[in-house]
């Protein structure tokens, strides 16, 4: 491997790179920020600290000429600048004495680097799915600690798990995934900011089996991986069970237990809490120190799923300290079974039962599904009701007008008066009916007033006169 160095030495008036940025300021008389490039140096890479949003900084060489960001080729000078720092690596540099001009941070200094290396401890030969675990882990250039805080912002630390395919576990066949990524920002597990110690939070949700640790130290121009042995992960050793009505009338109970291989139940706690059907939520703890399984108990409150999040504290049997993520358990509490009365029964002549189907109907019928029958039937007989007279009322119309309107004989020439003078109401009564039931109207006058005169022979004539022809 290449050794690629700082001149540190104070050679031709040339001043060492850490107390560059103390004793100059951001101003043209960074021109002296100088360094010097060995003989022996093949390859280097160097990354110079600015303020946020300034212009990436010029580079010139001992001999005078420059360089610009936009002399990068991709193959002798490679250059990678973002809004705080340029990431810059020169194959076969000029050696000599370096400028950089660029309005470098007073506080940091320019920074050569030669082999960064993440330094962690090995993970636990215990694993479970769902541990959540802590890891810290140092930065190392050439062999030294890394104390500029900028840093953090060239490099990223990483831990991903690969896959051993081994298709006798779970993950068999399973994507690399990345499962802690290491910050030194004083957020989430991390103590200090910028302490340069780096804090990785695990979080292993992925499916239990062998897994091979992947270190991962990437900066925009380089990586660096180390591989650890493979290692074990697995399952989440929590157990959870219901036992509906388990806890008398109106409760039941949560059985919550682990494995007793792995986990040691004198240091298990658990928080936790329960989520009723209709939406209720009920956080609960138990810290009782026992060996023997946790017990819980939660209100029958209805019918529906009951669903129980728990995170579990503890030690495993070999004393190392854990905190387990536990999956979420569901369990269906049924509507209990609506009890059916025994039905009524006789018995026949030959001694067998037999149903008694009004009993049977009026039993297994509900009140208000009898109702409707009983309010249909009445509504079916009013309407009969009314057709029925409205048929007698036509038929008995129809024949007071059949008789009415049939034509009346002639009266016989040498009938008598008294005859004439009985039928003749008859006639008038069918003369206004005719007039009535007539499609063109005629008008008729009003009749004269009847005279009562006697003839010859003492007899009133009452009869209607006739009218004008």
């Amino acid at each position: 491997m290449t050794h690629v160095h700082a001149q540190s030495p104070v050679e031709e008036n040339l001043q060492p790179l850490h107390e560059l940025g103390d004793k100059y300021h951001n101003s043209i008389k960074l021109l002296q920020n100088r360094f010097r490039i060995d003989y022996q140096v093949d390859e280097i890479t160097m990354v110079f600290f600015r303020e946020f949003g300034s212009a990436p900084v010029v580079l010139v060489k001992p001999d005078g000429s420059k360089i610009f960001e936009s002399d990068a080729d991709g193959e002798n000078i490679f250059w990678y600048d973002s809004a705080t720092y340029d990431l810059v690596n020169i194959k076969n540099p000029t050696p000599g004495p370096w400028q950089a001009v660029g309005q470098i941070l007073p506080e940091s200094r320019v920074m050569v680097i030669t082999d960064i290396e993440l330094h962690a401890k090995p993970l636990p030969s215990v694993l479970f799915s769902g541990e959540i675990l802590k890891q810290t882990a140092r930065l190392t250039n050439g062999g030294e600690p890394i104390s500029a805080t900028e840093f953090r912002d060239v490099v990223s630390l990483e831990i991903k798990f690969v896959s051993t395919n081994n298709p006798n576990y779970n993950n068999f066949g399973a994507e690399i995934a990345t499962i802690a990524t290491f910050e030194d920002n004083g957020r989430g597990m991390d103590e200090t900011p910028l302490d340069g110690v780096f804090t990785g939070q695990f979080n292993l949700s992925v499916a239990n089996g062998e897994w091979t640790p992947v270190f991962m130290v990437s900066t925009p121009m380089l990586t660096r991986e180390q591989v650890d042995p493979p290692l074990m992960l697995y399952p989440n050793p929590i157990k959870i069970n219901m036992i509906e009505d388990g806890g008398g009338d109106g409760y039941h109970k949560l059985m919550i237990d682990a494995e007793r291989e792995y986990v040691d139940m004198n240091s298990l706690l658990i928080d936790g809490k329960v989520r009723f059907p209709n939406g209720d939520v009920q956080n609960f703890s138990l810290t009782e120190q026992t060996p023997n399984a946790r017990e819980y108990l939660i209100v029958n409150y209805e019918s529906g799923v009951y669903r129980i999040k728990l995170t579990a504290y503890g030690n495993t049997k070999s004393g190392r300290d854990f905190i387990l993520d536990v999956p979420e358990y569901t369990y269906l509490v049924e509507e209990p079974e609506v009890v059916v009365e025994p039905q009524m029964q006789t018995t026949n002549g030959d001694g067998n039962n037999l149903t008694d189907a009004n009993a049977l109907s009026t039993q297994s019928m509900p009140n208000d599904a009898i109702e409707p029958e009983e309010e249909k039937m009445s509504q079916g007989l009013f309407w009969g009701l009314i057709i029925g007279i409205n048929l007698i009322i036509i038929v008995i119309g129809s024949v007071t007008l059949w008789w009415y309107l049939k034509p009346s004989q002639k009266p016989m020439e040498a009938a008598p008066s008294n005859t004439a003078k009985a039928d003749s109401p008859k006639v008038s009564v069918l003369n206004k009916i005719k007039n009535v039931f007539s499609k063109k109207k005629v008008e008729q006058p009003e009749p004269a007033p009847v005279k009562k005169n006697k003839d010859d022979s003492g007899i009133i004539d009452l009869s209607i006169p006739k009218k004008d022809q």
